[in-house]
């Protein structure tokens, strides 16, 4: 299947309509040649209304904060190709956070889209989509490793949402050393 293709059938995709109770809005962004392709669990509500991935207080963050540049650049798909587990917002869980993402959308998707994009980089963020990369392997130990996909740099992060104020209360190193490594090789690659 072709780039332009599989987006078109990712951006109409409603698998789980009847399993969230509510429109899907599938969130993909990028072209066939960015060079960055981000990886993450789900779009966040913020992100199911607006329809611009991570356009929210944890997006803020990882653009402004961890990778140091501008939204200009974040959002330059020849620089990024966002997509995460499930390409729709899963809702909310009976104990008030989101769902997990449903695994079908990452096999019927993400893994044709790591196939036909010709990025030179992974960013994968969060437990549950390292988790899906990396079965069984600790997630801590992964985000301070370097582990590899098609044969390209894969940078395991932590999600930037304030509910992982523990993890990195935790692991002072990611912040105080791993992050230069990450944002040293983004850089790298955008410039």
């Amino acid at each position: 299947m072709n780039f332009e293709t599989l987006e078109e059938e990712i951006l109409k995709c409603d698998l789980c309509k009847e399993k969230f109770g509510f429109e899907p809005h599938p969130i993909v962004f990028g072209n066939q040649k960015s060079k960055i392709m981000q990886i993450s669990q789900a779009p966040s509500k913020n992100v199911h209304k607006t329809l611009t991935p991570f356009d929210d207080a944890s997006g803020h963050k990882l653009r402004n904060e961890w990778y140091q540049i501008s939204d200009e650049e974040f959002y330059n798909p020849d620089n990024f190709y966002i997509t995460s587990i499930a390409h729709c917002y899963p809702g909310k869980s009976t104990n008030g956070g989101d769902r997990l993402p449903p695994k079908i959308c990452a096999t019927k998707w993400l893994t044709k889209e790591v196939e036909v994009i010709d990025n030179e980089i992974y960013i994968i963020l969060g437990a549950k989509a390292a988790s899906f990369f990396f079965p069984g392997e600790n997630y801590t130990s992964l985000i301070f490793s370097n582990k590899e996909i098609n044969h390209k740099p894969v940078f395991v992060l932590p999600h930037p949402s304030p509910l992982n104020a523990r993890w990195f209360k935790e692991n002072p190193q990611f912040l105080d050393e791993r992050l230069f490594d990450i944002r040293a090789a983004i850089h790298k690659v955008l410039h």
